[in-house]
């Protein structure tokens, strides 16, 4: 697998080793030791799937430490647009943003550790994100940014979004709980 660094500090674009013939593709999606030794050590513990349909723009959400989670995304069926922000009071790059294609096609990965929020667009008819995580899902620590206030191009026309999250707090008017 190759991994490159990305302008965020510890997010990673990851791209594995495909093996292609006449009968499809293989591939190798993740592998512990691997990741370990070229991305970071992290104890996945909880797999997450997200269905969506077109235009539809989920996030940008986080887990408040002491639950915060780091997470390994990629995109299993159809073509999402990728987007975290750093959270990270302090950080270089607080408050700016990363936006990757991961698609059924490419095959990409990325890689966003504690102290960001993400989010994605479907930017085709339909998509299937899986992600790993390091933490359980706790809701009392739930937490997120409306993905409109960064004025993020999400790459779809008609944004749909869940009504939770269209009322989560713009970006100026937020707290980080990331230090």
């Amino acid at each position: 697998m190759k991994v490159a660094e990305t302008a965020l500090k510890g997010v990673y674009i990851i791209e594995p080793k495909v093996f292609t013939d006449k009968r499809g593709c293989f591939f190798e999606s993740f592998t512990q030791k691997n990741f370990e030794e070229m991305v970071a050590p992290v104890t996945f513990v909880q797999d997450n799937e997200s269905h969506s349909g077109k235009g539809v723009v989920r996030g940008l959400h986080f887990q408040r430490p002491p639950y915060a989670q780091s997470k390994l995304l990629r995109c299993t069926q159809g073509a999402v647009l990728d987007v975290v922000v750093d959270l990270r009071q302090g950080s270089e790059t607080y408050g700016q943003h990363l936006a990757v294609e991961l698609s059924a096609e490419n095959h990409l990965q990325l890689f966003v550790p504690k102290g960001f929020a993400h989010g994605f667009a479907v930017i085709g008819e339909e998509a299937v994100l899986q992600y790993k995580c390091d933490e359980y899902y706790h809701p009392e620590a739930e937490g997120g940014v409306n993905a409109l206030s960064f004025g993020i191009d999400w790459g779809v026309e008609d944004v749909v979004l869940s009504d939770k999250d269209a009322v989560l707090p713009e970006f100026n008017a937020f707290t980080s709980p990331f230090e």
